[in-house]
């Protein structure tokens, strides 16, 4: 796992998740997929981590799946479509909900090109910072006859619009990463050398933060993007309902009549509730 991954943990509470096979760009095998799934998951329970950061070593953040051999069980008999069936079922689909569905926010940096299902992995993070030198690139049908998977035939057109995700994937054209931030693909663009400490920065300000509330948050977002107004207003009230009787609510009440900063990080009923995509009382 030390080869094909790097996990550090930045002043004891930002783990930084780094792909390792710099030689390919990154691409997705199943070792890989496992050490990222495990890292991920290691985090969830660990009280000390209040935030992640996932990028990528060498030229690449992620070329998408290793297709020179991708380390997945295949059983006699089975076609390509049913062993890449059996990869997403597996491996790549599992990654995907880890990453959307963790306890801890998860912050994207992504550094160099990010290819084929490399786009859906960084995307399905929380927030998506990108060096200036960063490409994004679908060519799942352009060069494979394939649509996009990993998540990003619902995080592109969601994010940019049916016209651009379209334009992206019928022609698999590089999108260059001040363009990916005019369009809305992701939160900043940055110079290269400041990439890893601006992903940093951003860390440290969530792990200052309420942390449920902030997965509360984009749990909402997604929810409206599947939701009419109305179905949201209800969402919104029988979440409220929730959070406003935890203890970061109280405090931040109590921080804002004292004039003071809030302290979250003392607090210590972090639970498993499930706040994605649905209502919190469903």
């Amino acid at each position: 796992m030390d080869k094909i991954i790097q996990k550090n943990i930045h002043d004891g509470e930002i783990c930084i998740i780094t792909l390792n096979r710099p030689d390919v760009l990154n691409s997705l095998n199943r070792p890989l997929v496992e050490a990222i799934l495990k890292s991920v998951e290691e985090c969830q329970d660990d009280k000390s981590i209040r935030s992640i950061i996932l990028t990528g070593n060498g030229r690449g953040f992620c070329a998408g799946a290793d297709l020179t051999g991708g380390d997945w069980p295949i059983e006699e008999g089975w076609s390509s479509g049913k062993s890449t069936a059996n990869a997403m079922e597996v491996g790549f689909n599992p990654l995907v909900r880890s990453i959307v569905s963790s306890k801890k926010p998860v912050i994207s940096a992504i550094n160099g090109i990010a290819a084929g299902g490399g786009v859906g992995l960084a995307l399905c993070a929380d927030i998506v910072i990108a060096a200036e030198s960063a490409k994004f690139k679908l060519v799942f049908a352009p060069q494979l006859g394939i649509i996009p998977d990993v998540g990003a035939s619902w995080l592109v057109p969601n994010l940019i619009g049916r016209a651009k995700a379209n334009g992206l994937a019928l022609l698999g054209d590089d999108l260059d990463a001040e363009t990916a931030y005019n369009w809305g693909l992701i939160w900043k663009c940055v110079p290269d050398n400041e990439l890893l400490d601006v992903a940093i920065s951003i860390a440290k300000r969530i792990s200052d933060s309420a942390i449920r509330g902030l997965k509360a948050v984009v749990a909402a977002h997604d929810h409206a993007l599947i939701s009419t107004l109305d179905q949201q207003l209800d969402y919104e009230r029988d979440t409220q309902e929730y959070f406003c009787d935890q203890d970061e609510f109280k405090e931040g009440v109590k921080a804002f009549i004292e004039k003071r900063k809030p302290n979250f990080r003392n607090i210590k009923n972090v639970d498993n509730i499930n706040i994605s995509r649905k209502s919190v009382k469903e």
